[in-house]
Parts: structure tokens; sequence; C-alpha cells
């Protein structure tokens, strides 16, 4: 993961992590004074109206309800063991505040919904050499094809999973 990119994730995360204990309005207003004063000048929330004549479920509502790997994998109902891995990485970094995962731990999760992979390297390769590139691998521990390698979602690879949510 590029410096410039792993800055954005811990903004982000930081970010998150600020303002989710605040209620709706005082995040809105801590938003937009971050906003005014970084002179940011984007669309920064959909109007309360808006949503509620909106059928669609926004990012955040469908990231927020799930609580559990086994409901966040019967949501995104993922086909390949890449997307397996994926999803389990989704829960390890996103849902449970991880900076980064191994592939072990993917594994063990997966595992433990019964939905182990035989081959976890080769499921989490297609991810790193996707466009864009869905995860990174941060370091490598040993020199062998089984060494203990460390992992990070990019930001396509959040959206991936939220994609997945969506249908």
């Amino acid at each position: 993961m590029t410096h410039k990119s792993n800055n954005e994730f811990n903004a982000f995360k930081a970010v998150h992590d600020a303002l989710e204990p605040l209620d709706e309005n005082a995040r809105g207003r801590v938003v937009k004074s971050v906003a005014t004063l970084l002179a940011i000048d984007a669309p920064l929330a959909v109007e309360q109206e808006e949503f509620e004549e909106s059928p669609t479920l926004s990012d955040d509502t469908i990231e927020r309800h799930v609580s559990s790997l086994a409901e966040l994998f019967g949501d995104t109902n993922p086909m390949t063991n890449s997307d397996k891995a994926l999803v389990a990485g989704y829960w390890l970094q996103v849902k449970e505040g991880s900076d980064n995962f191994t592939s072990q731990a993917v594994n063990r999760e997966l595992r433990n919904l019964g939905h182990k992979i035989d081959n976890i390297t080769a499921a989490i390769t297609p991810l790193q050499n996707s466009k864009p590139q869905l995860i990174f691998q941060l370091k490598k521990s040993g020199s062998s094809q089984q060494a203990r390698k460390t992992f990070q979602l990019s930001d396509a690879g959040v959206k991936r999973v939220v994609e997945m949510m969506k249908g």
C-alpha cells in the first residue's frame, strides 16, 4: 500500500471513530465545520428528506446493520474463494477495527463459518493483482510460500464489499 493510501485510510478511520459516538446532528455540524476550515467544496451529506424519499439504502446504513461475519457472509453471498477472502478481510479490518490482517486470520474466520480455503494464498493473490488493487500485502515473515503475510484492504476493496452487500 502506498504511503498516501495508508494515510488516507488512517484519516478515514480516525474521522469515523471520532464521529461515530455523536448523534446525527452533531456529526453534521462537525463535518461542515471541518470542511469549512479546510476549504473543502463538496456535497457533504444527503438531506434527511431526500434520504426518506429514496428507496435505496446508503452505504453507511448497509454497512452499519451487519453484526457478525456470518451475517455479512449471508448479505454478500461471495461465490469465489477470492471473494470469500475479501469479505473475511473486510470483517477483520473494517468491522473489528484492525489496521491490517493476516491470511491465517482470514482462513480461521472462514473455517469457523465452514468455508475454509485450502490455499488461502491462491485466493488472495488475484485480489492483489486486480486493477484497482483490492488488497495490499504489507509484509511477509519468512522465506517460503507459506510464510506469514499481513494484508490491508484498499479503498477499492472496501467499496467492492459494500457493493456486494447492495446485491
